[in-house]
């Protein structure tokens, strides 16, 4: 379980990590590959899910599964609390 705590909050954070993390690293990897600038964001979240491996590795906790399914949710976790809070919206409006 707390591996998927540490990918959800690596995942959240991605946006974080784009400037101080991922184009550092674009930068160093244009001498070798091109880096287009869409694909920053998406280097951001390789960064954090990397991480995220790593620290559920020390603790000894979660799986491959639930590291994987925590960054997803914590990436999208922002947009998911927005329809769901719509969703309860909308109920509530109906009553």
């Amino acid at each position: 379980m707390l591996g998927f705590l540490i990918a959800a909050a690596a995942g959240f954070l991605t946006p974080q990590l784009e400037t101080p993390v991922a184009q550092p690293l674009a930068k160093m990897l244009q001498q070798h590959m091109t880096v287009a600038p869409n694909e920053i964001r998406l280097l951001a979240f390789m960064v954090a899910l990397v991480a995220a491996a790593v620290l559920s590795m020390l603790f000894e906790s979660g799986t491959t599964f639930g590291v994987i399914a925590g960054a997803i949710l914590g990436y999208f976790g922002h947009r998911i609390y927005v329809i769901l809070r719509k969703l309860i919206e909308g109920r509530t409006d109906a009553d």
